[in-house]
């Protein structure tokens, strides 16, 4: 083979190459019809399936950079998920999805106040995403403070929006009522997910509407930092 047709194979290559990369990334980030065309359900699953392959160490291969070029022009995703600061926890990462595939609105102790709730609303009923997320994780220190009854100006307030989970779990656990108590804590922060998705639900009119219309569904959620695996509660 002549030099200048090695050189236009090895560009055609290469070129091919770059599209197939291009092509395999841009699966992963769903259209606005992709998007529509998927259930609440469906989305869901898609959830489930991510933090499955979190766990058994097979993410999907990404170029991020590609992504972000791939979303630019706008933005579809298929879930709003509310989960707590700490630095274990990012939902993109143990979910297995990609820039542009979820709303990611992060507060400690992922509590509900208007602002969250306002950003779920946007992401629902402007945006079009169907699931509403809760997600919860295990040694919690935002938790584990609002049992302890640790106080700090604007961490108290934050902390008080925990205290009916602190209060709920009573029901269920023996004491002692300390942080120390590892199943205590555990069920603060399951009761805490639970009561979350409850306030959201009641405090939005627009987001009860979508959900009895089957437009969005709202599911509760526990990350155990310790396995990487998410259990999803109602």
């Amino acid at each position: 083979m002549k030099t200048k047709d090695m050189i236009k194979a090895t560009i055609a290559m290469l070129l091919l190459c770059s599209l197939s990369s291009l092509a395999e990334s841009s699966d992963y980030i769903r259209s606005r019809a992709q998007r529509d065309a998927m259930s609440p359900t469906e989305i869901l699953n898609s959830i489930k399936a991510g933090n499955h392959r979190f766990v058994e160490g097979d993410l999907k291969p990404r170029n991020f950079r590609q992504e972000q070029m791939a979303t630019k022009g706008g933005q579809h995703p298929g879930a709003v998920v509310l989960s707590c600061i700490d630095s274990r926890a990012p939902a993109e990462i143990i979910f297995d999805k990609g820039i542009g595939e979820i709303f990611n609105a992060r507060v400690a102790g992922n509590v509900a106040n208007p602002d969250i709730v306002g950003s779920i609303e946007f992401s629902c009923g402007v945006a079009g995403a169907k699931v509403v997320l809760v997600v919860g994780h295990t040694r919690c220190g935002a938790v584990n403070s609002a049992i302890d009854n640790i106080q700090g100006n604007n961490l108290t307030i934050l902390l008080d929006r925990i205290h009916p989970a602190v209060e709920a779990a009573k029901a269920d656990i023996e004491g002692p009522y300390s942080s120390s108590n590892e199943e205590y804590a555990h069920e603060v922060t399951r009761q805490n997910v639970l009561l979350t998705v409850q306030k959201i639900r009641r405090i939005s009119p627009m987001l009860q509407d979508l959900e009895k219309k089957g437009e969005i569904i709202f599911q509760g959620a526990l990350y155990d930092v310790s396995t990487g695996t998410v259990e999803f509660i109602d």
